[in-house]
């Protein structure tokens, strides 16, 4: 019996070592070579501190930024821990009082814009981590941003399409806003 158990344990600890050692550590090495900004969490540092990520999305709700995509993630918004998304169909009543209170609290904010409010304002990501919102999800809140901040409209919309990036190689997605550096190159407008 030892003999038919032996090749199995040998096998066993040989592909463990391949798939959970030797495999993981190339594909980190090979990452931290070719990508080592995204390899390393994409942080963006203010004063030599990480304050977020590009790729993770961050709760906003002071009318002087502007607003990321809604998380559905839990215990609290954006846990990275936790990626999800509501799982919740067209018919759900919850989606709809989640919609409408987004809404409702968008329209609070901003009770002179008549735009129609965007789906990406009101519906979360399917991981909840969303750092993007789409220019026109943008676009919707500028008029409130540069009120809030004694800013000209011109000017908040010149720094949106500054931070509006194109699709990725030219074809793949969408064109987006990535909410937490264009509210931090809002906040060194003078």
């Amino acid at each position: 019996m030892l003999s038919e158990l032996r090749p199995a344990i040998v096998l066993f600890i040989a592909l463990s070592a391949v798939t959970g050692g030797i495999y993981p550590a190339i594909v980190t090495g090979i990452g931290q070579v070719l990508f080592p900004n995204e390899a390393a969490g994409s942080f963006i540092m203010k004063d030599a501190k990480p304050i977020g990520s590009r790729l993770i999305g961050q709760p906003f709700a002071d009318p002087k930024n502007f607003w990321s995509r809604a998380s559905s993630t839990s215990p609290y918004p954006y846990n990275a821990a936790s990626s999800s998304g509501s799982n919740l169909g067209p018919t759900n009543p919850a989606l709809t009082d989640a919609v409408a209170a987004r809404i409702k609290a968008l329209k609070d904010a901003d009770p002179q814009n008549t735009l129609p409010i965007p789906v990406d304002l009101v519906t979360s990501s399917a991981s909840g981590l969303d750092p993007h919102i789409s220019p026109a999800a943008a676009e919707y809140q500028v008029a409130r941003v540069a009120r809030v901040r004694k800013l000209p409209v011109d000017k908040v919309r010149a720094l949106v399409a500054q931070h509006t990036e194109g699709r990725q190689l030219g074809f793949l997605g969408e064109p987006r806003v990535n909410v937490l550096e264009l509210n931090l190159a809002l906040d060194e407008v003078k």
